[in-house]
C-alpha cells in the first residue's frame, strides 16, 4: 500500500508538472510527458539524497517532502496556465495499444519470479539478466551504502547504470516484497514506453493511423527469421514445435542461424531493465529534440536538457544515442541561416545537459567502460554476407529503406540522418565487450527507420489504388514483416524456467532474517545466486558472465573461492580473515561445482538445514 501511494505521489507531481510547462500540449502528450517526469524524479530523487544519508527509509521520505514542495511551485503556476481541454477521442490511440501493453504486463508478471509450489520462476528472456537487478535491488536496501557496491563482488563501486535497481530498492523499504517491487516501477515504465514510441512517432508522422502503424512495426516488426522454421515445418513438424520448447531457438534470436535483431518487448524492455527505463526517458527527449531542432520550439530546449542529463545513470547508451542525434541537429542549425536565433537554445541545451551528465560519466561510466571501446566492423555478424545479414534479419524494412528515405523531403531526410550516424557509429565501433550489446543504439536507429518505412508503405498503398490485388500485396507484406515477431512473442509467452527452488527459497528466508544485511557467504559462482539474488547479502564472489561485462578483474577471487571448497586446510584461515567470511552456503551448485572438503566443513555449526541446503556459521 505504502508502494502504491509513494508512486501515486510522484505521478500527481508530474502531471502538475507536465500541465504547468506542456500546456500547450495535446492532453495525451501532456499525459505522458508528465509520467514521464514522474519517473525521472522517482529515479533519482531518493538517490540524491541517498549519497549523504544511506539509501534508508529517511532518504525516501527526505524525497517525498522535496516532492512536495516541488508541487506547491507547480500547483501555483497552474493556476495561470490554461491547458487544452482533454475529450475522450483524444485517447483513442492509447486504447488501441492497450492490448500490447496487456501482453507486456504478461510478460512482466511470468518473467518476474512467478512463485509455483514454493519455487520462483523466470521466463526465456529474463532468466539470465533478472538475478544480476534482483542483486542489485536487495543488496541496496538491505545494505543502504549508496553508491552501491556489488553483492557479488563486495569492495568494488557498481559500475553498471544502478539506478534502475534502486527504484525497487526504495519499494523493497516501503515494505513491498521483492516480486511487487521489481514489477511496479517496471510496469509504469513499459507504459511509458509504448506511450513515447507512438508519441513520438504521431509527432513526427502527423498522422495518427501511421504512427500506429510504425509503433506496431517498432514493437512487433522483423525479418525473414520466420522462413527457417516454415522450412522445418516441411522437413518435420516436431522440429517446428522446438520453436517454442527449445531455449532461444527463435525466428528474431538464434544465433546458429545467424538470426540477431532480437524482438524488443521479448528481449530488450522485459529482461534489460537500463534499457526500459532508458527508453522512458529518451523517448520524450527525442520528442522535443524533434521539436526544437525542426520545428523551432525554443521552449523545449530546458526541459530537454535535464531529462538528457538524466540518462547517464539511468542508460548509457540511450544517452549516447541522443547525444549524436544531437550533435547533427546542432551542426545542422549551425550552418542553415534561418536557425541562428536557435543557437542560443542550443547553447542552454548543451551545457545544462553537459554538468548534468559529467559528474556520472566521470565518476561511474567511464571508470567501467572506458577500456572496451574499440573499432568492430558489422556489428553482430558472424555468418553471412553483409547485406544478406540485415536483409534476413529486417526483412522487408531494410529492403525498403533506400526508397523510403528517398521518398522523404530535406527536412525529413535531415532528420533520419542522426539516426544514420547512430546506425554508422554502431556497425563500426564496438562499446561493451560483446558486439551484440551494440544493438542498444541500433534500436533507435531502427525507430527511425520504422517511422519512414510505415510512411512509405501508406503512400505507396494510396499510390497503387487502382491496383485490383493491393490489398493481397499488403497482406503478404503484413505477414512477413509481423510474422517473425509474434512467434517470438509466442515462444516467450509460454517459457517458464526454474530460477530458485523452493529449498533455496526457505533458506534465504532463513538468511534475511538470521544475518547482518552486510554478511559475507561463501557460495558457488552461478548466476542463479540465491543468496545475491533473494537476500541482499554478499557472496565472495559471482558468475563471470556478468563481472566480466561489467569490467572486473575477478579471476583471482574466482580461484580463491575455488581453493576455499577444493583445498579449505591449506588456505582457509588466510582468506576468511582476507575477506571477513561469515557462512558457507551448500546447495545443489556447490556439490555440482567443487570437490568440496566434507570432513573439514563438517567442523563447522550447521545453523540451517533442509533437503538441499545446508548453512555453516564460521565463528
Amino acid at each position: 500500500m505504502f508502494s502504491v501511494l509513494y508512486i501515486c505521489a510522484y505521478l500527481a507531481l508530474g502531471q502538475l508538472f507536465s500541465h504547468s510547462f506542456f500546456a500547450k500540449e495535446k492532453p495525451l502528450i501532456r499525459l505522458w510527458l508528465g509520467g514521464c517526469a514522474a519517473l525521472a524524479l522517482l529515479l533519482w530523487l531518493p538517490a540524491l539524497f541517498s549519497f549523504f544519508l544511506g539509501f534508508a527509509l529517511l532518504s525516501q521520505l527526505s524525497a517525498l517532502a522535496v516532492l512536495v514542495l516541488l508541487g506547491v511551485a507547480c500547483a501555483l503556476k497552474l493556476n495561470k496556465v490554461a491547458p487544452e481541454a482533454a475529450s475522450i477521442s483524444q485517447f483513442k490511440p492509447l486504447l488501441i495499444l492497450m492490448p500490447l501493453y496487456a501482453l507486456m504486463l504478461y510478460l512482466l508478471s511470468t518473467h518476474t519470479l512467478l512463485e509455483g509450489s514454493g519455487a520462483l520462476y523466470a521466463g526465456q528472456s529474463t532468466f539470465g539478466d533478472l538475478p544480476l537487478h534482483l542483486g542489485l535491488a536487495t543488496s541496496i536496501a538491505a545494505q543502504g551504502t549508496f553508491p552501491p557496491e556489488y553483492s557479488i563482488f563486495p569492495g568494488t563501486v557498481v559500475g553498471y547504470p544502478f539506478l534502475c535497481d534502486s527504484v525497487s530498492s526504495t519499494f523493497l523499504l516501503l515494505g513491498a516484497n521483492l516480486r511487487f517491487a521489481m514489477m511496479l516501477p517496471a510496469a509504469f515504465a513499459l507504459l511509458l514506453v509504448l506511450l513515447g514510441v507512438y508519441c513520438f512517432f504521431e509527432h513526427w508522422l502527423a498522422s495518427k493511423n501511421i504512427a500506429l502503424f510504425a509503433t506496431l512495426l517498432f514493437f512487433i516488426g522483423g525479418g525473414f527469421g520466420f522462413w527457417y522454421y516454415f522450412d522445418f515445418l516441411k522437413e518435420d513438424p516436431n522440429r517446428f514445435l522446438h520453436l517454442f520448447l527449445d531455449f532461444y531457438n527463435t525466428p528474431t534470436n538464434n544465433p546458429s542461424l545467424g538470426l540477431r535483431f532480437v524482438n524488443p518487448i521479448a528481449d530488450m524492455l522485459i529482461p534489460q531493465r537500463a534499457t526500459l527505463f532508458g527508453w522512458a526517458l529518451l523517448f520524450p527527449c527525442l520528442y522535443m529534440l524533434r521539436a526544437a531542432a525542426f520545428e523551432n520550439e525554443r521552449k523545449f530546449f530546458l526541459p530537454l536538457a535535464i531529462f538528457a542529463g538524466c540518462l547517464p545513470m539511468v542508460h548509457t547508451h540511450s544517452f549516447l544515442a541522443l547525444g549524436l542525434l544531437s550533435a547533427v541537429y546542432f551542426i545542422r542549425a549551425f550552418f542553415n541561416k534561418t536557425q541562428r536565433a536557435m543557437l542560443s537554445g542550443w547553447l542552454l541545451y548543451g551545457v545544462l545537459a553537459f554538468m548534468l551528465a559529467a559528474p556520472q560519466l566521470l565518476l561511474f561510466t567511464f571508470p567501467q567502460a572506458g577500456g572496451f571501446l574499440k573499432l568492430h566492423f558489422n556489428w553482430s555478424n558472424e555468418l553471412d554476407t553483409y547485406l544478406w545479414f540485415y536483409i534476413k534479419n529486417l526483412g522487408f524494412i531494410f529492403i525498403l529503406l533506400p526508397a523510403a528515405f528517398f521518398m522523404l523531403n530535406k527536412k525529413e531526410r535531415a532528420f533520419y540522418s542522426g539516426a544514420a550516424l547512430i546506425w554508422l557509429v554502431a556497425e563500426f565501433v564496438q562499446f561493451q565487450p560483446n558486439p551484440y550489446d551494440n544493438n542498444k543504439l541500433l534500436f533507435i536507429w531502427f525507430a527511425y527507420t520504422c517511422g519512414i518505412i510505415a510512411l512509405f508503405l501508406f503512400k505507396l498503398y494510396e499510390l497503387l489504388k487502382a491496383f485490383p490485388a493491393r490489398k493481397y500485396l499488403a497482406l503478404v507484406v503484413l505477414f512477413c514483416v509481423f510474422a517473425s515477431g509474434l512467434l517470438t512473442l509466442g515462444r516467450e509467452a509460454v517459457s517458464r524456467y526454474e530460477l530458485f527452488s523452493k529449498d533455496e527459497v526457505e533458506a534465504s528466508e532463513y538468511v534475511k532474517h538470521n544475518s547482518a544485511p552486510d554478511a559475507l557467504f561463501l557460495t558457488a559462482a552461478h548466476h542463479n545466486n540465491a543468496v545475491s539474488s533473494l537476500t541482499g547479502r554478499n557472496i565472495l564472489c559471482g558468475t563471470g558472465s556478468y563481472l566480466y561485462f561489467h569490467g572486473i578483474d575477478f579471476e583471482e577471487r574466482e580461484a580463491e573461492a575455488r581453493a576455499l571448497f577444493e583445498t579449505p586446510s591449506q588456505c582457509f584461515n588466510e582468506l576468511k580473515s582476507k575477506y571477513g567470511i561469515d557462512y558457507i552456503w551448500l546447495g545443489n551448485a556447490e556439490r555440482y561445482t567443487y570437490a568440496y572438503d566434507k570432513a573439514f566443513f563438517s567442523g563447522f555449526d550447521i545453523i540451517f538445514e533442509n533437503d538441499t541446503v545446508i548453512i555453516l556459521r564460521i565463528d
